[in-house]
């Protein structure tokens, strides 16, 4: 299917399924809204939620470009658009030609990439971390997304013949404006059920024996109620059970969870704050075997 606006919920559900992403029906309804409504997705939730991973599936899922532009501090409009080759436009200046501001001169940048994008389907755009951008860049990105062209004033305007699709996500550093957000289509993924994430290890990591993969869970989830500075997310789940994967553990033991914890705990406080006793009391409150 080329025409990504004519998408079914079956289609959606089948690209989840063949990519191996454990989709509540809030994603998918609201992932299917905005493909068949043409509007941006904008993603938020914990770090490690599955936000990234979401722009991902739908590019390799649907076989098209993933176009990603990863947002900081000052991003300028440059890095995110566009900008010329100055060096290359010095030399052929030297050399007499007539201009140097046509194509072969033009550096793509990420936004400007995803709406030239000529494939047989539109490109996914993946704006990650948004929140880590200031409020000029914000309304740059308004401009784009209002009417998914840009105007580069040596040139003219280019709009993208077929819209990409539109994926942003933001970890909540800071609240993003208003305007912004009446632009997307909105989904706050929260941290799964214990039940949902042990769902996600056994298909991304179908060789970790069951009764392991559900003990991994039982822990985390309890961690993620302790008064932590980073809480693990999926993704540290998913490390977790590949290392204990990659070594052979076949019990969850204090032992075994202890010369892995950095999989899981990625902050030094947390680390150091779950020893000993401590690690033994997650253990049991999780309901796993505490023997060494």
């Amino acid at each position: 299917m080329d025409d990504l606006s004519e998408v079914s919920e079956a289609d959606l559900r089948s690209v989840f399924e063949r990519e191996q992403y454990v989709a509540g029906d809030d994603v998918v309804t609201t992932t299917l809204l905005a493909l068949r409504l043409g509007k941006p997705l904008l993603v938020e939730g914990e770090p490690g939620a599955g936000k990234t991973e979401l722009a991902k599936v739908l590019a390799s899922g649907f076989d098209t470009e993933l176009v990603r532009l990863q947002c900081y501090e000052g991003l300028a409009a440059e890095e995110a658009l566009y900008e010329w080759n100055y060096t290359k436009q010095l030399l052929d200046a030297q050399t007499g030609a007539d201009s140097v501001f046509e194509e072969e001169y033009l550096l793509e940048r990420p936004l400007l990439r995803a709406l030239r994008h000529d494939g047989d389907r539109p490109a996914v755009l993946l704006v990650d971390e948004v929140d880590r951008a200031d409020e000029a860049f914000e309304a740059l990105l308004l401009e784009v997304l209002s009417d998914f062209q840009v105007s580069i004033p040596e040139l003219g305007t280019v709009r993208a013949e077929t819209p990409p699709v539109v994926v942003l996500t933001s970890n909540r550093t800071r609240e993003l404006s208003d305007a912004l957000k009446r632009r997307c289509l909105y989904l706050n993924l929260e941290p799964p059920s214990m039940e949902r994430e042990r769902e996600i290890l056994e298909r991304k990591v179908p060789e970790l024996d069951p009764a392991v993969a559900a003990d991994l869970c039982g822990v985390v989830a309890e961690l993620r109620d302790r008064p932590l500075r980073k809480p693990p997310g999926v993704a540290e789940t998913l490390e977790w059970a590949e290392a204990f994967s990659v070594l052979g553990r076949d019990t969850v033991t204090v032992a075994s969870v202890r010369e892995t914890l950095s999989c899981v705990l990625k902050d030094a406080d947390d680390v150091e704050r779950f020893d000993g006793d401590a690690l033994r009391d997650v253990l049991a409150a999780a309901g796993v075997d505490t023997g060494a």
